[in-house]
């Protein structure tokens, strides 16, 4: 069996993969009734079984992994997962000095932040008319239970609002960045659940796999080679 999955591996372009940290936080990876932690330890146990017998590698950039493991940390997960983790998904900090970014994404990035500054004026704008229409009372409360005013409902509304138009669907942190540079370097498809990653793959001409779908297409790959012992 071993060998015949060996030549059966070997006569496939082998595959490699960038992972961002939504692909191991999304509850999409889960099994009904299936736990944060054995969710992500059966898509390790995948990544595993696919680099021994179909040599596919998963890579992480340092950023995203010091990421990943804080929010492991948060959710109180076993030991196990962080040594699997370190076994079987690949470190590697990107070239950020050798990989070339054509012009016209840094010019479509330029473009897209400045469009997005000006929603974002015009969202604080429209929450400053809506607080000058508030009377005196709407400043205070007297109900014990209640602890937003009205101004305060229209200060918070503003800030989800003001988020998602700067935020939403955009690289806006060192990690995406990473993520995508070093999916460029090694020509590696991008696993990621994050929409603004999805875009900027597309931007970059990289392949992308919805983390979702992940685990799927690991199962798949095992199961049309034999490598699954089926």
């Amino acid at each position: 069996m071993t060998d015949q999955r060996s030549i059966m591996s070997g006569s496939l372009p082998r595959q490699q993969f960038v992972l961002d940290t939504s692909l191991f936080i999304t509850e999409e990876i889960r099994r009904e009734g299936e736990s944060l932690e054995a969710a992500v330890l059966r898509l390790l146990d995948l990544v595993a079984t696919a680099r021994l017998d179909l040599n596919m590698s998963c890579y992480m950039p340092p950023s995203i992994h010091d990421e990943l493991a804080a929010m492991l940390r948060d959710r109180d997960v076993d030991d196990e997962v962080f040594s699997r983790l370190d076994t079987w998904v690949v470190r590697k900090s990107p070239d950020r000095y050798g990989v070339t970014i054509p012009a016209n994404i840094v010019y479509d990035f330029i473009d897209e932040m400045s469009d997005r500054v000006d929603r974002g004026l015009r969202v604080s704008e429209e929450a400053i008319r809506e607080v000058e229409q508030l009377g005196p009372e709407d400043l205070t409360t007297d109900d014990p239970n209640e602890y937003m005013t009205a101004a305060d409902r229209v200060l918070s509304n503003m800030r989800d609002k003001y988020r998602r138009a700067l935020r939403q669907g955009v690289l806006d942190s060192r990690e995406d960045f990473d993520l995508l540079v070093l999916a460029r370097e090694l020509d590696a498809g991008v696993v990621t659940e994050d929409r603004g990653i999805v875009s900027w793959a597309d931007e970059f001409g990289l392949r992308y796999v919805r983390g979702s779908q992940f685990p799927t297409l690991l199962e798949e790959y095992l199961r049309a080679t034999g490598a699954d012992g089926v």
